[in-house]
């Protein structure tokens, strides 16, 4: 939004009035990501979010419950399963703890690439009549998705303790894999939502893409039983530094490897550097394509 005044040069009392023109226009460089602006909405940023959270859970039954349903049901399921069943190695820990660890961030990752790759198209009727930095729609299910994962984690400590896992000072590490959790998914966010724009298949198709991704990142197994010489491969997804970083500072697993968690956090840098670029580019058409 470029803003500039123009005094009126007419002594018509008709013409008084209009000292001020403001003109909207699309970025002209793809770099000129204009972030500043977002501190300008904050308001309407934290509205939306919480908004979201209020229809969420304004006639439900269990209300916040299921914060605390699903990720408990889940680790059960997957306990019994795959900790007793099939016997999982779980780096030496208990599985419950061990599994849950890794659905924390998954169930946040995974909640928030599923609203924030729709919040374009959903909010439609906002984009053609209103403007506001683009940005903030993806970004909403981010700040959404904070109160879930905020609720999982107090069950995670509940979990700990009933299993008898202690902490250790790694736990002064764990804002950053939260900030690098966060990141991953409003990395993936910018991607999916830009390209749901233009091409709805991919709104369809996200449940499906997170049902498989799950299986791809190590939530019910742990990353050491991949082979060495795959693990950079593996570091490709980003959910894979996260949820070892989590199960690290919380359980005290077996720290990995400093060059492949490198490799993955930069993954993650890329991944979101580059969506932000597409994103920005992109966001000119979205009022005429949707």
């Amino acid at each position: 939004m470029i803003s500039f005044f123009v005094q009126s040069r007419q002594e018509s009392p008709l013409m008084s009035n209009l000292t001020k023109v403001t003109v909207i226009v699309p970025h002209n460089h793809w770099l000129n990501l204009n972030l500043r602006e977002l501190w300008d909405y904050r308001e309407l940023l934290l509205f939306l979010a919480w908004r979201n959270i209020s229809v969420r859970y304004k006639q439900s039954i269990i209300g916040i419950g299921w914060a605390v349903f699903q990720p408990v049901v889940s680790m059960v399921v997957f306990s019994v399963i795959f900790g007793n069943f099939l016997g999982v190695d779980s780096d030496g820990k208990p599985f419950a703890p061990f599994v849950l660890a890794a659905l924390v961030p998954w169930r946040y990752f995974s909640t928030v690439l599923l609203q924030g790759s729709t919040s374009l198209v959903q909010n439609a009727p906002l984009i053609t009549k209103v403007y506001f930095p683009r940005i903030i729609l993806p970004l909403v299910a981010v700040i959404d998705g904070l109160v879930d994962l905020a609720i999982a984690m107090g069950i995670l400590i509940i979990v700990m303790v009933i299993f008898k896992v202690t902490l250790s000072l790694k736990i002064l590490l764990l804002p950053f894999f939260i900030l690098l959790a966060m990141m991953t998914a409003l990395a993936v966010s910018f991607w999916a939502s830009a390209i749901n724009v233009r091409y709805r298949d991919v709104g369809q198709a996200m449940p499906f893409i997170i049902q498989i991704w799950m299986y791809l990142s190590p939530v019910v197994y742990s990353a050491s039983v991949i082979p060495s010489e795959f693990d950079l491969f593996f570091r490709l997804n980003p959910l894979t530094t996260v949820i070892d970083g989590f199960r690290w500072v919380l359980l005290d697993t077996p720290a990995p490897d400093v060059g492949p968690m490198l490799f993955g956090i930069a993954m993650v840098g890329i991944i979101f550097c580059s969506g932000l670029v597409y994103f920005n580019i992109t966001q000119r058409a979205f009022a005429d394509i949707i």
